[in-house]
């Protein structure tokens, strides 16, 4: 995980952004500054390095994962289940099929072409945004950067809109074969080998909810 949390897990940063520091840092949150606010620069990541990856993965919140814990993650979530056989289990609801089915179909698609394709509507927006943080945390969708309208002339608009793909996507195939060859059984041992090794007072009910969301 990164950035502040009250999770009992463990993070790469240990105060949240709303509080000041008690060392120097030239961190400074919210102040539009790209080169101190990590609001600014937290998506440039994903344009710059092709080793980590940004989403709504941990607790239901934004966050980094690296490509070489993905498939320890991958098969904990998944369980060597596709989209569609965890549908039919009644994991996901009708509104993350639409979304998935969606990105299927598409490279990349920003939030708001996903609403206008997938015909949502505002008195959608509570099981909308479920819905999404649902296939972040599932590990089926991920962010995949930002992107402005596109008026009908071609010119970019507006306030920039988190855009996502489907996970295949995102990694190359390596990162997918990995997690086949995992067993859930493994990929909890192993994260909750390294999260005792990070924090030994990691509490046992939050680690299992690190790892299976």
């Amino acid at each position: 995980m990164s950035g502040g949390n009250n999770e009992g897990v463990y993070s790469v940063i240990s105060w949240n952004w709303n509080e000041t520091p008690s060392y120097d840092t030239p961190v400074r949150w919210h102040t539009g500054d790209p080169e101190t606010d990590p609001w600014e620069w937290r998506m440039l990541v994903l344009a710059e390095r092709n080793d980590i990856a940004y989403s709504k993965i941990f607790f239901r919140k934004a966050g980094y994962i690296t490509k070489a814990w993905y498939p320890y993650f991958l098969a904990a979530r998944r369980g060597g289940k596709s989209f569609d056989e965890m549908y039919a289990d009644g994991k996901y609801s009708n509104y993350a099929k639409r979304i998935y089915e969606l990105l299927c179909d598409n490279d990349s698609l920003p939030v708001h072409e996903i609403k206008s394709l997938g015909g949502f509507d505002k008195k959608d927006t509570s099981k909308f945004e479920k819905a999404l943080i649902d296939l972040q945390m599932g590990m089926f969708i991920t962010m995949s950067g930002m992107q402005q309208r596109v008026s009908q002339i071609g010119l970019e608009y507006g306030w920039f809109s988190t855009a996502f793909c489907i996970t295949e996507r995102f990694w190359n195939d390596d990162v997918l074969e990995q997690a086949v060859d995992i067993t859930v059984k493994e990929a909890e041992e192993k994260i909750t080998n390294r999260v005792l090794e990070l924090n030994p007072l990691a509490d046992v009910k939050k680690i299992v909810k690190f790892i299976y969301g």
